[in-house]
């Protein structure tokens, strides 16, 4: 066992794990965030994703020995800072969600897509959501509601397949 201090949507998290056990177990059971969720395990699914300094990465296959001591860690519920993020709301307003279940690491490739590319177009979307899979297949909400949260009311052809 070590102990690492973390820094998980702006709180000090002090927790005593096994170095290799993965960022994902210790947002979940030891900060008690449930919001992110374990999908296939394997980095190839996307239910997983946090921001890691504003990155986002897949928590099942990051070992928390490799996050370093002055990292920043956002879950999602760590992304409206008390109030909806406008991706939240445009989740809400365009009806994504079908099940639910790959929404949490939707959004949190969603908003670090209008980060870096605040006005993306179709194919900016289609290669920043690439890794989350949705088994409903609700991937045209997905791509209208991140145009409309960027403000950009076009949305056309499917993400699925891509």
């Amino acid at each position: 066992m070590a102990v690492f201090n973390l820094t998980v949507n702006n709180k000090k998290v002090k927790v005593d794990v096994e170095p290799d056990m993965p960022l994902l177990w210790v947002i979940r059971d030891f900060a008690g965030l449930k919001g992110t969720k374990f999908g296939c395990g394997m980095a190839m699914c996307g239910a997983c994703t946090v921001h890691l300094n504003g990155q986002p990465i897949r928590s099942c296959q990051t070992p928390i020995s490799t996050v370093a001591k002055n990292a920043k860690i956002t879950t999602i519920e760590g992304i409206g800072d008390g109030q909806l993020h406008a991706i939240q709301q445009a989740w809400i307003e365009e009806q994504v969600p079908q099940c639910g279940y790959c929404q949490s690491g939707q959004i949190m490739s969603a908003v670090a897509l209008l980060k870096t590319t605040p006005n993306p177009t179709d194919e900016d979307i289609d290669s920043a959501m690439s890794g989350n899979l949705c088994r409903c297949g609700t991937y045209d909400r997905i791509r209208k509601a991140i145009h409309k949260a960027a403000g950009n009311a076009k949305s056309s052809a499917s993400l699925g397949g891509k």
